[in-house]
């Protein structure tokens, strides 16, 4: 792959994500970033972080509500939707690589990762009600 041309739109983008635990639309990303940049659009914003979820640098989560949400942190972890509140809230494991060894058990091919997303609802959104 070719080198990447350094962009200080798609470094502010990349520092935003780093900074927050939301895993925000790239509306929201928008919104930030145009303080920075009041003449970027939305369409960059998009084109960018798509990039970085591309060159691995950000992970792209596909939710229910059709929304793609972003996540700069990279390591392998999984995320729980609440149908709520819309969060998208990290979880942990500590037997992740069990689960690509289980699978691979039963299926004719190389599985090298696997990512998995969780519904329900949080905890916030079930002590209100």
């Amino acid at each position: 792959m070719a080198s990447l041309k350094y962009s200080r739109q798609r470094e502010a983008i990349k520092d935003y994500l780093s900074s927050v635990t939301t895993h925000p639309t790239a509306d929201t990303v928008y919104m930030h970033i145009k303080e920075e940049f009041p003449n970027i659009s939305l369409g960059t914003v998009y084109r960018n972080l798509n990039l970085l979820a591309d060159i691995g640098e950000a992970i792209k989560i596909t939710t229910p509500d059709g929304g793609d949400r972003f996540d700069a942190r990279t390591n392998p972890h999984y995320h729980f939707y609440c149908k709520c509140c819309k969060r998208m809230i990290d979880m942990d494991f500590d037997h992740m690589d069990k689960i690509n060894h289980l699978a691979s058990e039963s299926f004719d091919g190389q599985i090298e990762s696997h990512t998995m997303l969780f519904y329900g609802i949080c905890g916030d959104c079930l002590r209100k009600s």
